[in-house]
């Protein structure tokens, strides 16, 4: 029999109290890493009540190059570009996080039922094999022809359903070795309802995953969402929208380059920022899921 001396003791606490440390220490980074995707965020949001002028009303000429009256210029119509760049990034914004949202939480729900119930997971699985075969745009290009009036509900209906079954196969994929780890047969055996099973055991070991699918599945859903404008599907003239400015003014890019290049790099800079801060937040752990071969 071994006993521990008392200086091992003292070195578990050293490197515990390290870990604390370098914790600590990582926080303030994470929250700068992250602070640009709230900022930018936010900034959309709060954009409507900070327009200068109305996003309608035609103020100077059709592509007037920056003034006094517009800042950024005008637009195709002599619109004010900054106030309906303001205006536009609210509905892209909160469309995206709703989508993501809704992607996140349905696959979440499918991919661990899969894992555990490794008989309706086969099913799940190839569903989501068969779902995944549909190109997205094509996919939303049917469903707004076919729902000519559902506008932006048309759209962030047919990309959530069109971004479940990729997701679905990735917490399936992740949850796979938790459910056949040894603590949650043990729950299993003991009769805990299915429900515990996926709220109490698996899920809390599935956030880092779900916080980075979250994060693309926004990114992702920016950019369908973008697409679909830019193709006039969703949102219609005269409404403000950064996609849909990017088609409108693109013919007179040559006139007025803000126009265009100011919500094209607001779209860019909006998935990249959301993507970093997804990567900053998640759970640093030094830990890893052994596969029972």
């Amino acid at each position: 029999m071994t006993t521990d001396s008392p200086h091992s003791d003292d070195q578990r606490w050293l490197d515990g109290a390290d870990k604390v440390i370098a914790s600590a220490r990582s926080r303030p980074s994470r929250a700068l890493r992250a602070a640009p995707a709230l900022v930018l965020i936010l900034f959309a949001l709060a954009g409507p009540l900070l327009a200068p002028h109305p996003i309608d009303q035609p103020l100077v000429a059709p592509y007037a190059t920056p003034d006094a009256t517009a800042v950024l210029g005008g637009d195709l119509l002599g619109r004010d570009v900054l106030s309906r760049f303001l205006a536009g990034g609210g509905p892209l914004v909160l469309n995206a996080l709703a989508i993501a949202a809704l992607v996140t939480g349905a696959a979440t729900l499918l991919g661990i039922l899969a894992a555990l119930r490794p008989g309706l997971g086969r099913w799940v699985e190839r569903t989501a094999d068969l779902a995944i075969l549909v190109p997205a745009v094509l996919g939303i290009m049917l469903v707004a022809l076919a729902w000519q009036d559902g506008g932006r509900l048309a759209i962030a209906a047919a990309a959530t359903v069109l971004g479940i079954p990729y997701a679905t196969r990735v917490v399936a994929a992740a949850a796979a070795p938790i459910a056949v780890s040894g603590y949650i047969e043990t729950a299993a055996a003991s009769g805990e309802r299915l429900w515990y099973l996926i709220v109490r055991e698996v899920l809390p070991n599935l956030r880092a995953t779900l916080l980075a699918l979250f994060g693309l599945r926004f990114v992702e859903a920016v950019y369908v969402v973008s697409v679909a404008a830019f193709l006039q599907l969703g949102p219609q003239p005269p409404t403000a929208d950064w996609a849909l400015m990017i088609r409108e003014n693109s013919p007179g890019i040559m006139l007025n380059p803000l126009a265009v290049a100011i919500p094209a790099l607001a779209v860019g800079v909006l998935a990249l920022s959301v993507n970093l801060a997804a990567d900053a937040l998640m759970p640093k752990t030094g830990t890893t899921t052994e596969v029972p071969l």
